[in-house]
């Protein structure tokens, strides 16, 4: 008889780097998978879904305008209970650090269902930073049987933590297995955005590409983030691109600060293969985003981390990027130094990724074939 695996995510970060597992794993024969998906994010997840091909088994559609977590959280647990019931997995696969994730781990649990953790060991051990991702990634370390490490440091993190080590693998990053096939994929195609990009933009001179969502730095967080990129277009002779999150807590300082000047351009959020073609076209990035930590050393672009911690600390160590944090003077000091310094610049795009070398995905199914 098939094993049966359920493989469960919610947004649009989880989709993509989960994508390259689930197509792998349809492929093969002793298993049953199935998806279920929460659309924690709605618009962006059904995007990467139709770029992978991937058609949810299960489709639990929570996304509600301004729902509490606590709110997202019940649903989930109640919505979960029937698709467990149904299917009876043998495996649950979750992914990194979100609400989805969680408790869904959470549930398999109390349905006494083995669980697999993509992603696992990351840690900054402050619970309110990232919020709430750090607490969601420590409670479903203790809720699964199976912990894919993407480093040596988050293996090590796990053990500490008292996790048997025979249950811990070291694979990589499974989006870099996405990413290297995106590339692949995209050369055959350009999308609408990548048209819009190159009608609109110089791509002759230095591109800068931001990011930024995370909720620890909504308020003065994000103010002092939009005045040192004005800051930043104003010195330098760069063209800026801004694809803007959705969340209005986002929108409002982002325009406000940003409207109107000339070599920044504030547009919708992008689909992942434009924006993963904008990243191989950029000369520098400045995100508070976690994945893009990961995707831009791959391509042998610079970050400037714009967040006080990082569950990542890999790259920094590894030179591909600079813990900037919230801080006006830090973000645009360290931007003017890495466009003016090509020594810097070099040194930065030219370290080793610290993330794998996009073969996660076989060593995660390898694994499962031995210890289901």
């Amino acid at each position: 008889m098939k094993k049966r695996i359920l493989v469960i995510f919610g947004t649009r970060p989880e989709a993509i780097k989960m994508g390259a597992l689930v197509n792998a794993l349809k492929q093969e024969d002793i298993f049953d998978t199935k998806v279920c998906v929460t659309a924690q994010h709605r618009e962006m997840l059904d995007q990467v879904l139709a770029f992978f091909e991937i058609v949810p088994d299960y489709d639990l559609n929570i996304m509600k305008a301004n729902q509490t977590l606590n709110e997202l959280s019940s649903r989930i647990f109640i919505k979960m209970d029937k698709i467990l019931t149904d299917f009876k997995p043998d495996l649950v696969l979750v992914h990194g650090d979100t609400t989805t994730s969680t408790i869904a781990a959470w549930s398999a649990f109390n349905h006494k269902i083995k669980i697999g953790h993509i992603e696992a060991g990351l840690r900054t051990y402050n619970k309110f930073s990232p919020f709430p991702e750090e607490i969601n990634r420590q409670i479903t370390g203790r809720l699964s049987d199976f912990h894919f490490a993407p480093t040596l440091s988050a293996k090590q993190n796990l053990i500490s933590e008292k996790i048997t080590e025979k249950n811990i693998l070291v694979t990589g990053n499974t989006v870099l297995d996405s990413l290297f096939w995106t590339i692949n994929k995209i050369k055959n195609y350009e999308t609408e955005d990548i048209s819009k990009l190159k009608n609109k933009i110089n791509f002759n001179k230095k591109i800068i590409t931001v990011t930024g969502h995370r909720r620890e730095n909504f308020g003065d967080g994000f103010i002092n983030i939009c005045k040192a990129i004005a800051k930043i277009a104003e010195r330098n002779d760069v063209e800026i691109i801004y694809p803007v999150h959705l969340n209005p807590n986002v929108q409002k300082p982002v325009k406000q600060i940003l409207s109107g000047k000339k070599n920044i351009h504030l547009i919708p959020p992008l689909d992942y293969p434009s924006f993963v073609w904008l990243m191989n076209n950029s000369y520098l990035i400045l995100t508070d985003s976690g994945g893009i930590q990961e995707e831009a050393p791959a391509l042998g672009k610079p970050v400037l981390v714009m967040r006080d911690t990082t569950e990542r600390p890999e790259a920094v160590k590894a030179g591909t990027a600079i813990l900037v944090g919230t801080d006006y003077h830090e973000i645009v000091s360290k931007t003017n130094e890495i466009l003016d310094n090509k020594t810097i610049y070099k040194k930065m795009s030219t370290a080793i990724n610290p993330y794998g070398d996009g073969k996660a995905v076989p060593r995660i199914i390898n694994f499962i074939k031995k210890n289901l």
